[in-house]
């Protein structure tokens, strides 16, 4: 328990040996540490200097969260650090989702090795001003699942932390695993003396993924951490209508692809039609939504992300939405998201004076 650290065989949710509680509280019961934990003496973690430290040279810190897996979160972040690195900002994008890693996928590093220097732990760059750093790149199979408890998670973010050497960043995006976990309160803990701007929640309309939100927007309130806003995520489907696949079903409910006949007849008799974008509410928004529960909640909606097929591609195939057309229904919505998110905390403007 040198400097500390939570030992790899302590209890779920171990308060930590510096806490007041160690040894005391219920998650210490059947501990195999729990009298040296109430004997040892508590101070404050040297390693939190080591963290502060590393920081220093980080001048915004946004942490990505959802209520529930499978809302599209880890999108949300590789987008929006591509978007702040084409801006000409410096960026890190910090995966710790440590047993879902799959942010090294998003952005076209499956298979990449983390290298050290002299000055620490080298992150992994999609582009020299876009730096990445992943339990991904640290796994020898990636089929390989990481069954960790707590207190390993906790010790590996404290480590990307205070040993990965990021050099001056106007962003560190940090990609967080879904609820409000360890990983969650570790990674508050460890930021707060250094400031963190807040927090990003992506949800998607339905009530079954806000209810988890509302409790996500709770947590943020009472370990102080700022509600930047809230992204509806998979907002109706919405592509071009050529995009479309259309079938006639059959009796015996087969589908006979008539595409080709489709798109021909639009051609000859219709051809204003091709040019248009078909959308379909794909969750149930009757509730009001992300909007609704924003409202209620006080917080700041940013907008709303159509579940656009491009914009899945670009994720799976490790690419910008924004380096092309092709994402043309999606891509339009995040940068708006993205300069809303600039301009109403004046980040754009305070980082072109301090480069002045």
């Amino acid at each position: 328990m040198e400097n500390g650290e939570i030992p790899e065989n302590a209890n779920e949710h171990c308060p930590g040996p510096q806490s007041d509680s160690a040894g005391k509280s219920d998650s210490c019961q059947g501990c195999p540490n729990q009298q040296d934990c109430a004997t040892a003496p508590k101070g404050p973690d040297p390693d939190l200097v080591a963290i502060a430290e590393r920081m220093a040279t980080v001048k915004h810190k946004i942490l990505v969260l959802s209520g529930k897996g499978g809302v599209g979160k880890s999108t949300f972040s590789a987008q929006l650090s591509y978007a702040l690195a084409a801006m000409d900002f410096q960026v890190g994008l910090m995966d710790i989702d440590i047993c879902g890693p799959s942010i090294p996928k998003m952005l076209g590093l499956e298979g990449q090795e983390i290298h050290q220097s002299n000055l620490g732990w080298s992150p992994v760059y999609v582009e020299s001003n876009l730096g990445v750093m992943s339990i991904g790149f640290m796994l020898p199979n990636p089929d390989e699942a990481v069954i960790w408890r707590g207190p390993r998670k906790n010790g590996l973010i404290k480590q990307f932390l205070k040993d990965v050497y990021w050099g001056e960043l106007d962003f560190l995006v940090v990609d967080a695993p879904p609820g409000t976990s360890d990983e969650h309160i570790s990674i508050v803990q460890y930021l707060q003396a250094t400031g963190i701007d807040g927090a990003i929640i992506v949800t998607t309309p339905q009530q079954v993924s806000l209810i988890d939100v509302r409790k996500e927007v709770s947590f943020c309130k009472k370990v102080g951490v700022e509600v930047l806003g809230v992204v509806e995520n998979m907002s109706g489907l919405c592509q071009r209508l050529t995009d479309f696949r259309f079938a006639k079903l059959t009796e015996n409910g087969e589908q006979n692809d008539i595409t080709e006949r489709v798109l021909g007849y639009m051609r000859e008799k219709a051809p204003e039609m091709l040019d248009l974008i078909a959308c379909s509410e794909v969750f149930d928004s009757s509730g009001g939504g992300a909007t609704q529960m924003c409202q209620e909640m006080g917080v700041p909606f940013l907008g709303k992300v159509p579940l656009d097929p491009q914009l899945c591609k670009a994720a799976e195939e490790g690419r910008s939405c924004f380096a092309d057309q092709k994402c043309g229904v999606s891509a339009p919505v995040l940068k708006s998201i993205i300069e809303k998110l600039l301009v109403m905390n004046q980040w754009r403007e305070e980082l072109q004076q301090i480069s002045e």
